[in-house]
């Protein structure tokens, strides 16, 4: 096996993925709707969460992160 067969390069992608039900729900949300386009996601990892507040109750959870994917040859 060559170097160039087992290193991998990643690329890195941002999404936004939001939920009305869970933090867990709005990640699974994004990378569902990614890999319908983005080939070979890796890995995740969630860098911000936050929500929207609606007469005193969460409305949406809402997480920005990042998915690595390796590049084509």
């Amino acid at each position: 096996m060559s170097a160039a067969e087992k290193d991998h390069v990643y690329k890195i992608l941002d999404l936004v993925g939001s939920s009305e039900t869970s933090i867990e729900d709005a990640v699974k949300n994004a990378i569902s709707r990614a890999a319908k386009t983005v080939r070979d996601i890796k890995w995740f990892e969630v860098v911000q969460t936050r929500g929207h507040v609606e007469n005193g109750a969460v409305r949406h959870f809402q997480v920005t992160l990042r998915i690595g994917f390796t590049l084509e040859e």
